[in-house]
């Protein structure tokens, strides 16, 4: 029986399951590959907020990556919540000395608004971790805490998407999903352009949709589809997620990382 590609994951715990590590590797199941994971913290997380959260050393960071890469090996790397200056630059030093692709989503605040990036951090992930990057996945309100560059309209998400780009990733996906209208969003590496959308779902049980999509981009780099194609497959499948999301505790439920397997549709 052949391997299932393997996928490591850098990021932080959500108690609550719905975004982080837990999101990640739940979506990382869902289409066929072999989830892994390096924590770099621990929040006290659920449906309404983030509690708390609790940064993990940066041997410690550094010891798990090195456990998992060196003895099992990975096809692609995705990052989440890297929380400090120190913990983003040994993810990019170890993620520069891997031969794999690694989609960086540059987490700044949670669903809630709650802060998970210190400001300290900011240059760093500039200088070093995008530099490092693959496929960098901001939203709109990390490309204004990123680049200065406030985007209102669809219009503006090459202004944004190279404005990222000029930091040094291969290619950025800007995501416009807090656009009005349809849901879309930007691929470039700054010479190709690809723009995905998707129908806009009425639905607020939204947590998780960041991570999962980049888990999902990851996912489909470590089956060998270029980034264009990964890009497209992981949006098709975060689409029908969101749309299939759920009530969970009193605030904003998780997308559902299951519905292709609840309703039968083959992982692409």
């Amino acid at each position: 029986m052949s391997l299932p590609p393997r996928v490591l994951t850098v990021a932080g715990s959500d108690s609550g399951g719905g975004a982080g590590i837990q999101a990640d590797l739940k979506t990382m199941l869902a289409l066929g590959v072999h989830g892994m994971s390096v924590v770099t913290a621990v929040t006290a997380q659920n449906s309404l907020g983030v509690q708390g959260a609790w940064e993990l050393p940066v041997e410690a960071v550094r010891a798990q990556y090195r456990s998992v890469v060196d003895d099992i090996g990975v096809q692609a790397v995705k990052t989440g919540m890297l929380a400090s200056a120190e913990l983003v630059e040994v993810v990019a030093e170890l993620i520069a000395g891997t031969d794999a692709p690694a989609v960086v989503d540059p987490v700044g605040v949670s669903k809630h608004g709650d802060p998970l990036l210190a400001a300290s951090a900011l240059e760093s992930v500039r200088e070093r971790l995008l530099p490092v990057a693959t496929v960098a996945t901001p939203n709109l309100d990390e490309v204004a805490q990123l680049t200065g560059v406030r985007v209102e309209s669809e219009g503006q998400l090459k202004e944004a998407a190279a404005a990222v780009l000029s930091y040094g990733p291969r290619w950025v996906l800007v995501k416009g999903g807090h656009l009005p209208g349809d849901a879309v969003d930007l691929l470039t590496d700054g010479t190709e352009e690809y723009w995905l959308r998707a129908p806009r779902h009425d639905n607020r049980h939204t947590h998780g949709t960041g991570c999962t999509l980049a888990s999902a981009i990851a996912s489909q780099l470590a089956k060998g589809r270029t980034v264009p194609e990964a890009v497209a497959a992981a949006k098709e499948y975060v689409t029908g997620a969101v749309a299939a999301g759920f009530a969970l505790g009193g605030g904003i439920g998780p997308v559902d990382h299951a519905w292709a397997l609840r309703t039968g549709t083959p992982s692409a």
